[in-house]
């Protein structure tokens, strides 16, 4: 579960950002809150934004701060330069730090992991937890230099292998520090972001031997399209390790290139034997229709011929239920596009509900859709605002509990009249 997410320096955000899922003192839907402890969390966040406004960094910087976590040790070689990428509207900020900080639960125990770095180096990380309800120290580093409180002799030892452009975090992983690998699997096992649709087929082939997810696709193409009666999943996959034979009909450049995929994954995996799947999947859809004697019959179609909101609905399908299962977080950008409202709808009430989120997961997004502010769904502090300001470019996050609003205040209206800002600026022609 996500308490808090803090970034600084990232993309159009200059300043100081944060996103706390912590519920306040609302009547509202307290059902749906996840508790823990004395805390009470929020199962979701909406973000929303005028086009431009830095809604979808906030989600970039997470995305890159989780993928830069889990590969850095892999990743960071001795000349490769730290992936950030620093506001770069001023002479100042793009030397500054990016910063990124993370308050999290996962097995019932709270975290604090930051890290700060520039392009050059990694210049602070930390890491606390709380086994026993208090908060005490894993790691502290400020650029090169490493403080302990327990297990100093093994970690000062990791610390000597750790270059200055990789996090300690990541490489204390892969050396078995048992702080440190139970604080990753919330990174890697309990974060989950949308996919586009093109990625239907590689999701159906991923989840092959997975019966329960494949019904999941299939029941959430149900809820897209009323008329899909049943769906059919044909998959023809191969298991190709090095060495082995390739099916003839692949190129030979495909071929060198797969090798030297192989030889990479093998000498950055922790596994002794490296395998790659290739493969063919097939997904069908019927739906009912009647025959020329007027009798009703199952009529197939093939997933091309499905519409973008069904294909949408199905692609991150898993993610959803992925998170859902497993208590994780779920980021999703634009979560309406190409979806009816009422699926959207579908979708956020399958976290705000103790009946399908009994795990605790978490969802954030963003988006337009503004019917999600009649507050049948939704309380007020779910809501957050992207905006750029106009006298120097930067973007700031900002969560509507920082106005004051009365209980029964038309939140949706308010915010059409730019009460709350995070709208565009347009002046509509007069219609004569």
């Amino acid at each position: 579960m996500l308490i808090e997410f803090r970034f600084k320096n990232y993309r159009s955000f200059r300043d100081d950002v944060v996103l706390s899922m912590e519920a306040t003192g609302l009547s509202s839907f307290k059902n749906s809150l996840i508790s823990y402890h004395n805390l009470k969390l929020l199962p979701g966040v909406a973000i929303y934004g005028k086009n431009g406004g830095g809604k979808s960094n906030i989600i970039r910087a997470f995305w890159f701060a989780v993928q830069f976590i889990k590969n850095a040790q892999r990743t960071q070689h001795e000349n490769a330069s730290v992936p950030v990428v620093p506001f770069m509207l001023n002479d100042t900020s793009k030397n500054q730090p990016s910063e990124f900080e993370f308050i999290y639960i996962i097995k019932d125990i709270k975290y604090w992991y930051t890290f700060s770095a520039t392009r050059e180096k990694i210049t602070k990380e930390s890491l606390y937890h709380a086994p026993k309800g208090q908060k005490a120290l894993v790691f502290l580093r400020e650029n090169q230099k490493f403080s302990f409180t327990e297990d100093k002799p093994k970690r000062k030892l990791i610390s000597e292998t750790v270059a200055e452009n990789q996090l300690f975090f990541s490489v204390a992983c892969t050396m078995n520090d048992i702080a440190c690998t139970n604080a990753m699997k919330w990174f890697r096992e309990q974060i989950f972001f949308s996919r586009d649709y093109a990625d239907i087929p590689k999701q159906l082939l991923d989840y092959s031997n997975d019966a329960n997810m494949l019904k999941a696709i299939s029941d959430y193409a149900k809820a897209a399209d009323f008329g899909i009666e049943d769906m059919k999943f044909e998959i023809d996959s191969k298991e190709v390790k090095e060495g082995l034979d390739f099916p003839k009909d692949i190129p030979e450049g495909i071929k060198e290139a797969l090798n030297q995929f192989m030889n990479v994954l093998s000498e950055t995996s922790n596994n002794s034997e490296t395998k790659l799947k290739l493969g063919q999947v097939k997904a069908t859809s019927f739906h009912q229709g009647q025959s020329e004697d007027g009798s009703l019959h199952l009529y197939p179609l093939e997933l091309s011929d499905e519409s973008d909101g069904t294909r949408k609905l199905m692609s991150i399908a898993p993610a959803i239920e992925s998170a859902l299962k497993k208590g994780g977080v779920l980021f999703v950008d634009e979560l309406e596009r190409e979806l009816h409202p009422m699926l959207v709808d579908f979708i956020i009430a399958k976290f705000q509900s103790k009946k399908t989120n009994s795990n605790g997961a978490q969802i954030i997004f963003t988006t337009h859709n503004t019917e999600l502010m009649n507050m049948e769904l939704l309380r007020k502090d779910q809501f957050y605002f992207a905006d750029k300001k106009h006298d120097d470019g930067s973007s700031e996050l900002y969560s509507i509990s920082e106005f004051t609003t009365k209980t029964t205040e038309n939140i949706r209206k308010g915010y059409l009249l730019g009460k709350y800002g995070a709208t565009p600026d347009i002046d509509m022609e007069e219609i004569e």
